[in-house]
């Protein structure tokens, strides 16, 4: 929609460098990391129980069980036990800067687009693929053609909303305080509707612009 005018605050940033957001970038990947991996001490590997040979007399090594690390089948030293932590915590300030400082960056790459809002009637997806053929053809907005990766920002995700979109695998959405420079960075294109657009403003400490 070309009668909306974006904030410059907040989309026309000077990214000077890409500290924040490298930060930032990781921290999202390492706090969706989950530590599945686990391996088996000595003692939590099954069996083991008889000392392989005597203590003395035999001329080789003394060893007091087959689960020994060093030994097939036996434990694993230091390996990962399930517990691992690999948060990492971000100030406020550092999450929303390094938002404004992603959608500067799209938006210096063409890919923030101003939308209507999104509101299916009967939740199909068959309204979706229309609402996005619809800014195509209105716009040419070529990122958004099927097959792209696409971040539709709107107010709430209705459970409508959630039925039209959850099948389309390129498509993601969220509400405007669960934006993340992941997600803006890694989409070809960022659909803000309308009524979203001042509450990102109002999320990220920013006035409307007049």
């Amino acid at each position: 929609m070309a009668d909306v005018k974006l904030n410059k605050d907040i989309f026309g940033l000077e990214v000077k460098n890409h500290e924040l957001l490298k930060l930032a970038y990781t921290a999202y990947l390492a706090n969706s990391r989950s530590a599945a991996a686990k391996t088996l001490k000595r003692g939590e590997v099954r069996g083991g129980g008889k000392k392989p040979w005597r203590q003395k007399g035999t001329g080789r090594a003394r060893f007091g069980s087959t689960r020994n690390p060093i030994w097939r089948h036996g434990g694993v030293a230091f390996g990962p036990t399930g517990e691992q932590n690999f948060k990492i915590k971000l100030t406020k300030n550092m999450k929303r800067g390094a938002v404004v400082q992603a959608l500067s960056l799209a938006n210096q790459a063409k890919k923030i687009f101003i939308g209507a809002d999104f509101a299916p009637a009967e939740g199909k997806v068959k309204e979706t693929f229309a609402y996005r053929d619809d800014l195509v053809k209105t716009a040419g907005y070529k990122p958004l053609q099927r097959g792209c990766r696409v971040l539709l920002v709107v107010p709430e995700k209705s459970d409508l909303i959630l039925r039209a979109t959850r099948n389309i695998p390129e498509l993601k959405v969220v509400r405007p305080t669960y934006l993340n420079v992941f997600d803006i960075l890694n989409a070809d294109a960022v659909v803000i509707t309308k009524s979203a657009l001042p509450l990102i403003e109002e999320w990220l400490g920013v006035k409307e612009e007049k």
